[in-house]
């Protein structure tokens, strides 16, 4: 079968790649620098020719409000429209647990528009909605310092290793479209602040981590659950100390 990733040259598209070429799938690592370009729709027609399925890991190169909703929009729309001309029989779309309770978040009201388009299409898709990864941890601490502080939420998170990720994502794009959405967690519970800093202790950081449940997260005011899932969610298998023990934390 004929596999098109839409990011497949990041984090998690290298990943699912390798796995469903194991399986002995035909695998197109769609991104700008090969040629496949969503926005502009270069080389999107070629991608999907003769493929059967899509997974879109495509991301917004900003974060900023305006640019990130246009980014998802454009892309999605595009993409679709190929996927309808292509005949595509599955579309398979990487989005986030808790995406729905925070609209203060200019990345996820455009995480929810990609939604919408993907709902809206006609095409048989299925929407993974997942955890933080585990390696987003260093970028989360960042977001919160100031000095030699990072004050963070004391949300729970339950992040999510990349592999587990990976392992999930190729499963569901060989299974059968749900018309609906699959959520994903790492294996673990823990509040923001003290997996941070769990991370920090251990990569030999520092600096101190103070709970604040007003800090915000990405611009979102967090409750105690916005970014987990009490909806018998599919786990993974990593917890946080095997993943840091064989990650190179980059």
């Amino acid at each position: 079968m004929k596999i098109v990733i839409i990011g497949g040259t990041g984090l998690i598209g290298s990943k699912t790649a390798a796995r469903l070429r194991k399986q002995g799938h035909e695998v197109v690592a769609a991104a700008p620098n090969t040629g496949v370009n969503t926005i502009t729709g270069e080389g999107i027609a070629g991608a999907l020719a003769g493929a059967s399925v899509v997974i879109d890991l495509a991301n917004s190169p900003s974060f900023e409000d305006k640019a990130v909703l246009e980014f998802f929009e454009t892309s999605g729309r595009n993409l679709m429209a190929a996927e309808k001309t292509a005949g595509i029989k599955h579309h398979v779309a990487l989005s986030i647990i808790g995406v729905d309770r925070l609209p203060d978040s200019g990345y996820m009201r455009a995480k929810v528009a990609q939604e919408r388009i993907i709902r809206e299409a006609g095409i048989p898709y299925t929407i993974v909605h997942s955890t933080q990864f585990m390696e987003f941890v260093g970028g989360i601490a960042q977001s919160g310092t100031i000095g030699d502080t990072v004050r963070l939420s004391s949300a729970y998170v339950q992040p999510i290793a990349s592999d587990d990720v990976a392992d999930n994502m190729a499963a569901i794009a060989t299974a059968e479209p749900i018309n609906g959405v699959v959520e994903i967690s790492g294996p673990e519970r823990i509040r923001m602040n003290e997996l941070v800093a769990r991370y920090l202790k251990a990569v030999g950081d520092d600096r101190k981590v103070t709970a604040d449940p007003d800090a915000l997260y990405f611009g979102s005011r967090l409750q105690e659950g916005s970014l987990v899932s009490d909806n018998n969610p599919r786990l993974g298998r990593i917890t946080f100390e095997q993943w840091f023990a064989t990650s190179d934390r980059k």
